[in-house]
């Protein structure tokens, strides 16, 4: 069945923890937490303090999602505070397996992504490494964009690969995640919807997770 991953981003920023309890409520699989630096991207969010503050409010996996520069500098920081699975960007990473291999030596769960512009080259001498491929159909940074077409071939070409080789590796896909890009992402190969607005401004989120959660690669 297809994972959900709500983020965190599009809940009520004066009230998290009861964002992080709907997201329980209405049947989400993972929590997708952004963290930006106003470096690696334009905006700032929030830090290892509010994931740690978050971490007693719920059992919920916690899918981070670090958006910053030098991140493996931060990595032990977000360990401490709880993630269950931390997701660097190849672009800001300089070596790539040292940060991986730091990540699951502290117990959680490792994931590349990639920009849109990003060749899918760039992660491919990792995959054996990694719990997640995170695909960005959207320039990271902000909210609201709309969906960039040509993300679903990379989709394709990594589950082609991850298939062929029998890996255990789930690709998520975040930016622009409605009811249709979200069908089509599945149908394309993905495992894991983030999504933002499109869930926690659904009339009813729970029926909007029930509904994406039945996708299917056969459509």
């Amino acid at each position: 069945m297809i994972k959900i991953s709500p983020s965190m981003l599009s809940a009520d920023a004066s009230n998290l923890g009861e964002g992080l309890l709907q997201l329980e409520r209405c049947g989400a699989d993972w929590a997708h937490i952004d963290v930006m630096d106003g470096v690696f991207v334009p905006n700032i969010t929030i830090g290892q303090h509010v994931v740690r503050a978050l971490r007693p409010v719920s059992d919920m996996p916690f899918d981070v999602h670090l958006m910053i520069v030098n991140p493996i500098k931060h990595v032990p920081d977000f360990l401490s505070a709880g993630s269950d699975m931390i997701t660097l960007h190849v672009e800001t990473t300089e070596d790539v397996e040292k940060s991986l291999t730091v990540i699951k030596d502290g117990g959680a769960k490792a994931g590349l992504s990639l920009n849109p512009g990003t060749p899918i080259d760039s992660i491919m001498p990792y995959l054996d490494m990694l719990d997640l491929v995170l695909i960005m159909s959207v320039q990271p940074g902000f909210g609201g964009q709309s969906f960039q077409e040509h993300c679903l071939d990379k989709i394709s070409a990594i589950r082609n690969v991850v298939d062929e080789r029998k890996l255990a590796v789930d690709i998520s896909v975040d930016g622009g995640i409605n009811r249709g890009t979200g069908r089509r992402c599945v149908e394309a190969g993905a495992s894991v919807l983030a999504a933002g607005s499109s869930l926690f401004g659904a009339e009813d989120m729970a029926e909007e997770i029930k509904l994406w959660k039945g996708f299917s690669r056969t459509g």
